[in-house]
């Protein structure tokens, strides 16, 4: 049998390729995340929609995440059922749609219908696309390449941060200023909807689908070597013979995922699933994307005065971010889960409790003394140390202890609440700042760590 490694027609390469594709879908977060923020405090922003109280600039920026939340819950029957890469074209046009409507808005509440149209998208998009990675994968690249959706979720913050700093140069006359970085977010949502029509099925999909000679000829591709791939066909087509994908409806795929849902609950899965949902909430309400979202106001608050000079602090954050997290993804392993968890909770602990005291001590002043620098500092650690340790830390160790019989729908669960929790402190940030003393926020997150 011709092994891929010696075929001129399916290089070593492609599923590095395929996999590039799929993953650089995470860019689209330069709206989704990296921009959202900065656009929602523009001047010209302001003179378009007029002044708006902190609850509603929480529901404008959140919204996109509730919407979010309920697709992401289906999209892996979605997936399953029409397979992933179509789900991600149509994620992809659905966002792009949802970017354009904000663009074009002339009301809020135009604004925040686009935002809700984006989740859709994205929601459709986000829990699937680590699943479609590994299966493109080949065992001896594979821990590289399902690196790559994190790293190009990073690599869209600082995409973000620095369109927005670039657009904010043309002033507060010309709407063009907040609608640019929208225009880009919606045309790489088309443009990537269209490329992922030319990204093969994941085999294991075509595998299930019993469409074995056209999952042999992806395998071939995308670079699998012989063994892999005779294991690959062997093991699916027991699965196959035993239970024929296509004797079940679409409605009964729906009932199976919420009977999976109810197991999960179920004794002995229990209490490993609220374990699973417990992390990933409480990584959201340590406040990382309130630093994401509102990092121009909470560089303000800090004293660094001007908008390009917030903005442009902005950018740093996501650059010092994306510094850190190549080598803390690679580095994972040698850590260790437990380490790593438990150095990343003492660390953003002290870096919150000394920000609070600072704040309560009365040391912070945009105009005198070393106050205002230390907690600037403290924001950029905060994140550096968040991402290099929790970010992908839990989200691994979510994986790696959940039972296997369980694990796909508890995953779900889980994934679900780190999307409720983002939702709660998108919409609750912007409120706490205003209502309350830095030092209240400070200390507000640190019981969170």
């Amino acid at each position: 049998m011709m092994n891929a490694a010696s075929d001129p027609a399916a290089p070593e390469d492609k599923s590095q390729y395929f996999c590039n594709i799929v993953a650089i879908g995470k860019l689209r977060r330069v709206t989704y995340t990296g921009n959202i923020g900065p656009v929602t405090t523009m001047p010209a922003f302001r003179k378009t929609f007029g002044d708006f109280s902190p609850t509603v600039h929480g529901v404008v920026v959140s919204s996109v995440l509730i919407s979010g939340a309920f697709t992401a819950l289906i999209a892996g029957i979605l997936g399953h059922r029409f397979g992933q890469v179509r789900i991600f074209a149509i994620g992809s046009f659905i966002y792009g749609v949802g970017a354009a409507i904000q663009s074009s808005a002339t009301s809020l509440g135009a604004f925040i219908v686009g935002r809700l149209i984006q989740g859709i998208g994205e929601g459709l998009f986000v829990s699937n696309v680590w699943v479609q990675v590994s299966e493109m994968s080949p065992t001896r690249v594979r821990g590289t390449l399902t690196a790559l959706p994190q790293f190009t979720i990073v690599l869209g913050l600082v995409c973000g941060f620095f369109i927005c700093y670039g657009t904010s140069r043309l002033g507060a006359s010309t709407t063009l200023s907040w609608r640019l970085p929208l225009v880009v977010s919606s045309a790489l949502g088309f443009l990537l909807s269209g490329t992922y029509w030319f990204v093969p099925a994941s085999p294991r999909w075509l595998l299930a689908r019993g469409r074995f000679t056209e999952a042999r000829d992806v395998l071939i591709r995308l670079g699998f070597d012989e063994v892999e791939r005779e294991k690959l066909l062997e093991e699916s087509m027991t699965q196959v013979q035993a239970h024929n994908p296509h004797d079940v409806a679409i409605w009964e795929e729906f009932k199976q995922t919420f009977a999976g849902f109810r197991e999960a609950f179920s004794a002995p899965f229990r209490a490993r699933t609220i374990f699973g949902c417990f992390i990933m909430g409480m990584q959201q309400l340590a406040g990382i994307d309130g630093v994401f979202y509102y990092a121009p106001i909470l560089f303000e608050k800090a004293g660094l005065s001007g908008e390009q000079a917030s903005f442009l602090a902005s950018g740093v954050s996501a650059l010092a971010i994306l510094g850190i997290t190549i080598p803390a993804t690679f580095l994972a392993d040698k850590w260790g889960r437990r380490t790593s968890s438990l150095l990343g909770g003492v660390l953003i602990t002290t870096l919150m409790l000394l920000m609070g005291s600072l704040y309560a001590a009365d040391k912070v002043h945009a105009d005198r003394g070393a106050g205002k620098w230390v907690v600037i500092v403290s924001i950029y650690l905060f994140a550096i140390v968040f991402n290099g340790t929790w970010a992908i830390g839990f989200r691994i160790f979510l994986i790696e202890s959940l039972p296997r019989k369980t694990r796909s729908s508890a995953s779900s669960l889980a994934q679900s609440a780190n999307w409720f929790s983002n939702y709660v402190v998108a919409l609750i940030t912007p409120v706490l700042i205003s209502k309350t003393t830095h030092c209240g926020i400070a200390y507000v997150r640190d019981e969170r760590a």
